[in-house]
């Protein structure tokens, strides 16, 4: 499965229990505001339950969101500060409890990314 659009991708998150994911990206943008690309990768880790292992997910994401997200998603980069950081918001998403906003909240970033990774895409 490869995601073509947000909205697809949305359409996936809203089918997942997100709420960790949601608390993993939240997590994430307040150590590195930033960052989007490494929030979005929080974010997009709920969808494994339904594609699959993190190489599923990566898959399916990796055309809509670039091949910094899909590295993350895989753990390409296991010795990386950013795919420690990612880890490290994982694990405390499951024992921290905040309002971590709604998941409409990130539709915005999505896109963002998305427009992103597609205009470098047209220049490569």
């Amino acid at each position: 499965m490869e995601l073509r659009s947000v909205e697809e991708l949305m359409d996936l998150l809203y089918a997942c229990r997100h709420q960790r994911a949601l608390r993993t990206a939240a997590l994430l943008r307040r150590g590195r505001p930033a960052d989007k690309e490494l929030q979005v990768a929080g974010l997009v880790r709920g969808v494994e339950e339904l594609l699959g292992p993190a190489d599923g997910a990566a898959r399916a994401v990796r055309h809509l969101l670039g091949e910094r997200v899909y590295h993350l998603l895989r753990g390409d980069t296991a010795g990386d500060e950013d795919a420690l950081r990612l880890r490290q918001a994982e694990e405390e998403s499951r024992t921290a409890r905040f309002d971590a906003g709604v998941l409409e909240d990130w539709r915005t970033v999505l896109e963002l990314v998305a427009a992103r990774n597609s205009r470098l895409g047209a220049v490569d």
